[in-house]
């Protein structure tokens, strides 16, 4: 009996399974189907990789999941086996299997370390990159750093990957980062130094996503802990990861050591429920730029002459329909990519009718004043979407509070002009400069954050006049 590849693949994965299979399949075609029919019947709706085989037993390729039945199953539609990317694959598989994970996460390791073991073939011709994105733990440092890259280096460091999407790690980063609080900068510190105590510590240490050894604000030995217990994790050791801080958490509480012990229950709490924070569409940082977006950083340094590369930035947007529901975004972006924790939106409740100079004034003035009050850092740069007019209201707020503003820009649209405080014409880039990219990205998406939430409470009074 002959079977059509392409009219199974037009089914779903969910529908595909064909009663008249022969049991013990004799062509390619069979495999393929019984294949289709495996994932459909056996694979979960859970995280996991799944590895595709050949006729001869060899993996194929490795992929993670956040659901295998579905991930799995893509394979087998008709776009896989006309898809240039995918159509080669398809037409080699004979087997397919996977191994469950307890979250996307730990998923997304369990694929790197797959791939670094077995080098499926296919994983590589897959790739649009050139290289493969690396994590890498410094290893000569007082006070180790995370680092994500595409070139890692070949001493001082213990590196994790390869990894298949750059995007996908940083995610996991900022989840990790939440349970042991680790450092992504690139400061030298060093623990003998006490002139370090003085070093005022990044926005991370406010939200508790690092211990702020730039502050001394932790023993060297203490921040190595953590680090260990991260490559322990990293290494797929939970269990006995669990395990051993359970312990040092009893002995701590025994030896009144109580923050020590209240940090390490905060800490176990987290990575037993790391399935529930481990989504990663929700803390993906996506890959807007062709190369690192640390160069639209250091161009920004250059185009507005900054004393140093601008780490967290805050962009602002207004959003209503007709005087409507006037409502306001803010976004913030840490070492140019978004930090989705840093997400904040406004009601406007000052302001009546269509006034986007007064409602960004309202918005600014709430948000600084907040800051100023709560004694947190103020961000490198604030962005606002908008002209020239939009800069003067900006810079009103902060005079009517007396706060020394950070640096504010204005970026307009269409024409793309950046407005600058003292500056009586505007800076006008390239449309291929790194620099406006990122300040276009941050402009965008502070829009489509206040879009949404404008959207949302529209809806929500419709519903209520119903």
């Amino acid at each position: 009996m002959a079977y059509d590849y392409r009219a199974m693949a037009e089914l779903p994965i969910e529908q595909s399974g064909d009663k008249s299979l022969p049991k013990e399949p004799k062509t390619q075609a069979d495999f393929f189907l019984r294949a289709a029919e495996k994932v459909r019947a056996k694979f979960p709706q859970s995280p996991g990789v799944y590895l595709f085989q050949d006729q001869s037993g060899r993996v194929l390729y490795v992929g993670k999941a956040k659901s295998l039945r579905s991930r799995a199953g893509s394979y087998f539609l008709k776009a896989a086996a006309e898809d240039q990317r995918t159509r080669k694959l398809v037409r080699e598989i004979y087997d397919v299997d996977f191994m469950e994970a307890e979250s996307e996460v730990d998923a997304l390791l369990m694929e790197s370390r797959l791939i670094k073991d077995i080098q499926p073939p296919f994983n590589k011709e897959l790739r649009d990159d050139k290289s493969f994105p690396y994590l890498q733990i410094t290893t000569h440092e007082d006070f180790p750093r995370i680092e994500v890259t595409r070139e890692p280096r070949t001493s001082g460091v213990k590196l994790y990957g390869p990894f298949t999407s750059a995007g996908s790690l940083n995610g996991a980063i900022q989840v990790l980062q939440r349970v042991f609080q680790f450092r992504t900068c690139s400061l030298d510190i060093d623990a003998e130094d006490e002139r370090w105590r003085w070093f005022r510590p990044c926005l991370l240490a406010s939200i508790k996503q690092c211990t702020a050894p730039c502050n001394l604000r932790i023993s060297k030995d203490e921040y190595r802990k953590d680090i260990g217990r991260l490559k322990k994790f990293l290494e797929g050791k939970r269990k006995p990861l669990l395990k051993e801080m359970k312990k040092e958490m009893l002995e701590a509480a025994t030896a009144k050591r109580f923050e020590q012990a209240a940090r390490l229950r905060d800490e176990i709490a987290m990575l037993e429920s790391l399935h529930e924070r481990g989504d990663l569409d929700k803390h993906v940082q996506p890959e807007v730029f062709y190369i690192d977006p640390q160069k639209g950083l250091v161009g920004l340094q250059k185009v507005l002459k900054l004393k140093a590369v601008p780490r967290t930035i805050e962009g602002m947007d207004i959003a209503h329909l007709g005087g409507d529901e006037t409502v306001a975004s803010l976004v913030q972006f840490i070492d140019g990519m978004p930090f989705k924790p840093g997400y904040r939106r406004y009601r406007i409740r000052e302001v009546e009718g269509i006034d986007d100079y007064a409602s960004m004034q309202e918005i600014v003035s709430r948000r600084f004043a907040k800051l100023r009050d709560d004694t947190e850092l103020f961000p490198d740069l604030l962005l606002i979407d908008g002209g020239k007019g939009q800069l003067n209201s900006v810079l009103k707020a902060f005079a009517s509070l007396s706060i020394e503003p950070p640096q504010i820009i204005s970026l307009a649209k269409k024409e793309e002009l950046i407005f600058v405080p003292g500056r009586e014409t505007p800076l006008r880039l390239t449309r291929h400069s790194f620099a406006l990219r990122l300040l276009q990205y941050i402009r965008d998406e502070a829009h489509r954050f206040a879009q949404h939430y404008h959207h949302l409470l529209r809806r929500k009074k419709t519903f209520d006049l119903e």
